[in-house]
């Protein structure tokens, strides 16, 4: 990746960096994922997402030391539903307690809205696309990319089913393509644990581990995805 890109202090780039995903089940496993860069806080697969039980969870998991992505999921892309004036009052609760924030290309004006909150208080954007049945060809995958880019994400991130090497190999040729300005991409489903060291393998940034139960079907456990990546990508 040719451009300078951090999520607290974790530059990405030089070796894929591993993130440790999980929700409200998942905290103790979050605050204790020692093998994990960074952590990402599922708020949509709380119980009862309030501001005020997000803003403690934040507080619990930064006791951990490690950079944090803030998600809250719209149903539509594989999220717990929620009305959306409550997505951006979670958002703009934790903001402050988060180092980045994920939200869905397909979410404009929720991403309209957050990306110049996360501007002024220096966080990173990612502006994401997933898919929960099939992978998309390369050509409607890059077309994502460039709308992301256009609203403003530092990275955008692909999510797509992988039940074939083909829909791997779609995925693969879209971050070559993309990694030089930096690019995040996922499988899911019976492909996606092998997703999960070949797409790093091929430039994108970030690769998710399971925390505690999961967020996404075909993550592997964080601790073996990291204990990969470094002997995979050495240092």
């Amino acid at each position: 990746m040719t451009r300078d890109v951090a999520i607290g202090a974790v530059r990405l780039g030089s070796r894929p960096a591993v993130v440790a995903a999980g929700g409200e089940a998942d905290l103790d496993a979050l605050a204790a994922a020692g093998a994990a860069d960074l952590l990402e806080l599922r708020v949509d697969l709380f119980a009862a997402p309030r501001p005020d039980v997000v803003r403690a969870a934040l507080e619990r998991i930064r006791g951990a030391g490690k950079p944090v992505i803030l998600t809250v999921r719209a149903a539509s892309e594989g999220g717990r539903a929620m009305p959306e004036e409550l997505r951006a009052e979670l958002y703009r609760t934790g903001l402050s307690l988060a180092d980045a924030i994920d939200v869905e290309i397909a979410s404009r004006a929720l991403a309209e809205d957050l990306i110049p909150r996360a501007r002024s208080a220096g966080h990173t954007v990612i502006l994401s696309a997933h898919d929960m049945a099939a992978t998309p060809s390369p050509d409607v995958l890059r077309a994502l990319v460039a709308r992301a880019r256009s609203l403003g994400a530092d990275l955008p991130k692909l999510a797509t089913s992988t039940s074939t090497l083909d829909e791997l190999h779609g995925l693969l040729e879209v971050t070559l393509a993309e990694r030089a300005a930096g690019i995040v991409t996922l499988g899911m489903g019976p492909l996606g644990p092998l997703s999960r060291v070949a797409l790093p393998a091929a430039g994108s940034v970030l690769t998710y581990g399971a925390a505690g139960s999961g967020t996404a079907p075909g993550q592997l456990p964080v601790a073996e995805l990291a204990a990969l990546v470094a002997r995979l990508f050495p240092s």
